[in-house]
């Protein structure tokens, strides 16, 4: 047994090891986001037609925008949604 007290590697490892690791990543990420917008607009009180209308959308689309499995989001989009919530998108490397 290692020092760490577990055996083998890293989930982050396994994934690679599968070449899974940015899929898997991707579809966190946007799960992620979804989950924090929702949060928002329940912070704020603000139902779905509204957040819709003050994005300037329809309702079918915001609910593509907050559907966790649907990862194929325009960045903008994001950006938009967070700004009518009265938050900011950051997208940083590391």
């Amino acid at each position: 047994m290692s020092k760490k007290g577990h055996i083998g590697s890293d989930f982050d490892s396994f994934l690679k090891d599968q070449g899974t690791f940015e899929e898997t990543q991707a579809i966190a990420i946007k799960r992620t986001l979804a989950w924090q917008l929702e949060q928002a607009m329940t912070a704020k009180k603000m139902s779905k037609n509204q957040m819709a209308k003050a994005m300037k959308t329809s309702r079918s689309q915001l609910d593509r925008i907050l559907d966790p499995n649907n990862h194929r989001i325009q960045v903008d989009t994001l950006a938009n949604a967070a700004r009518v919530l009265g938050h900011e998108l950051r997208i940083e490397l590391v």
